[in-house]
């Protein structure tokens, strides 16, 4: 990773969790348990990935200020649920996110689900109270994301996730749950920060193209550090899948054939980029590091 890009992702990082933590210091209505969840878990860390993708798409595009904030922070609130809720015993099961304890296990399964359900529902209101925004944009963004998060979009993802589970998927189905679970919230990042900076329908056109290229390369990547990662790094147990009995691409393809599949979808991503005549380098790179990122 270039210096000037570990730059960048570090004070996104900064800005958005600034932003995100005075937001949720607002809520003094929340009971303390509640609360205190919900805060345990957007204080985890994370790499906030996706609203960076979000304000790295708004600056490619020529976008200014402070406008992409409140999107960016409810896609991260939506994201943080969707972990929230993937972590619970009737789901993924796991013990442990970002190096620490998940939250049904600190808080019980019944204040982790209330938590997500917080946060899910919180985003909408962000984005809906946002000065900066127009009203008509609010309306696509707010529609766009419950569409990308919802029935037809990362939900649909983990059902067919869960009903792969001791199944062979083909290549084709397994891109058709990572598009729906893993790429539907990346896309929305991708498209809302080109939105908001005011590009026209076909360049939107082209970055939802981008956008599942992107949510391809991260989740082949997700599968391949499940194999090969440093759980010290990952902050969360490796070969989880393989004990799951997940369908993953290294399990279809084999780990060398997964990384090619991988550098396919990065050529592919870079195309679009071209296509839409990006003056600014900053999502190439983001588009390379999240094909070689540790964690």
């Amino acid at each position: 990773m270039s210096e000037s890009l570990q730059d960048y992702l570090k004070t996104g990082q900064y800005r958005l969790n600034e932003y995100i933590m005075e937001l949720l210091e607002k809520d003094k209505m929340l009971p303390d348990t509640l609360a205190e969840s919900v805060m345990y878990s957007m204080r985890a860390g994370g790499k906030r990935l996706r609203p960076i993708l979000m304000l790295a798409a708004f600056e490619s595009f020529g976008g200014q200020g402070e406008k992409v904030l409140p999107v960016a922070a409810a896609l991260e609130m939506v994201h943080t649920y969707s972990l929230i809720h993937d972590d619970l015993p009737a789901m993924d099961d796991d013990d442990y996110r970002r190096g620490q304890l998940t939250n049904h296990k600190k808080f019980g399964e019944a204040t982790a689900i209330l938590a997500g359900d917080a946060l899910l529902t919180r985003s909408f209101s962000v984005i809906g109270q946002a000065s900066e925004i127009r009203p008509d944009e609010k309306v696509y963004l707010m529609s766009y994301l419950s569409e990308a998060a919802g029935a037809t979009g990362m939900i649909a993802g983990q059902a067919l996730d869960m009903e792969a589970e001791d199944k062979e998927s083909t290549l084709y189905e397994l891109e058709q749950i990572h598009n729906l679970k893993t790429g539907k919230l990346l896309t929305y990042a991708i498209v809302a920060g080109a939105f908001l900076a005011g590009v026209k329908p076909e360049t939107l056109e082209l970055m939802k193209r981008f956008g599942t290229y992107i949510g391809l390369i991260f989740q082949i990547q997700d599968d391949i550090l499940d194999v090969t990662g440093d759980e010290s790094v990952l902050g969360k147990p490796v070969g989880s899948d393989e004990v799951n009995n997940k369908s993953t691409y290294p399990k279809l393809l084999g780990l060398n054939g997964a990384k090619a599949q991988m550098e396919k979808y990065v050529d592919l991503a870079h195309q679009c980029l071209e296509q839409a005549d990006i003056k600014s380098s900053r999502l190439h790179e983001l588009t390379v590091y999240l094909s070689t990122r540790t964690s």
